[in-house]
């Protein structure tokens, strides 16, 4: 009897679609249901803030730009990742991620832990022109951002809509936008972005726990 049934619907191409499209349904949701509810149990630390004003304008700048398109955000827990780039990443640090910048593309070296390796001046020769301080790049220069100011009424904006999606921005934060990004440039908002990278976001350890 249950081999007739399976002959009737072997010899329905309709019906064995309809079948097999619930089956994968299933095992789909199986799947993907366990990772959304993970993705929503991940708290921020308590030390772990939003981004400043300046901050979040260099963020921006760094998706508009491609910037993750050469560079990872992402140290895996593997020895030869965590000897080069520091300690590996953890879902604490880009809470305040939308969207998150980990990634796998390794054209130019991993930024996960970059904040603080290399002076503002640095940082701002390396945009300006990367084959001056580092003459084997071939990361392209810009130097347009040096020269273009910062919107600060749109990155108000943008803090008061993340506030809607669970960011902690009070209306004070929000009101000294534009006190902090006075005179700043596009190339001062990325530069601030790229200092803080493993510093500003990084989960400390508690006490009695090893860092």
């Amino acid at each position: 009897m249950a081999y007739r049934h399976f002959e009737f619907i072997e010899k329905h191409a309709w019906l064995l679609g309809i079948l097999t499209a619930v089956m994968v349904s299933i095992g789909g949701l199986a799947e993907i249901t366990p990772l959304f509810i993970m993705a929503q149990e991940v708290k921020p630390p308590e030390h772990v803030r939003p981004y400043d004003p300046l901050r979040l304008a260099g963020r921006d700048i760094y998706v508009r730009e491609g910037c993750y398109l050469c560079h990872s955000q992402m140290i895996r827990a593997l020895r030869f990742e965590t000897q080069r780039y520091g300690s590996f990443s953890t879902a604490d640090e880009s809470v305040y991620d939308r969207p998150f910048q980990w990634g796998s593309k390794r054209t130019g070296p991993d930024l996960a832990r970059a904040g603080g390796k290399y002076s503002d001046e640095w940082q701002h020769a390396h945009l300006m022109d990367p084959r001056s301080v580092v003459p084997e790049s071939n990361m392209p220069g810009y130097p347009w951002l040096a020269r273009a100011p910062i919107d600060a009424d749109d990155i108000a904006a943008r803090m008061r809509v993340l506030r809607r999606l669970g960011d902690p921005y009070t209306d004070a934060d929000i009101a000294s936008a534009a006190a902090a990004l006075e005179g700043k440039t596009e190339m001062d908002a990325l530069i601030a972005y790229l200092q803080g990278l493993g510093i500003a976001n990084e989960p400390q350890a508690t006490a009695g726990e090893t860092p």
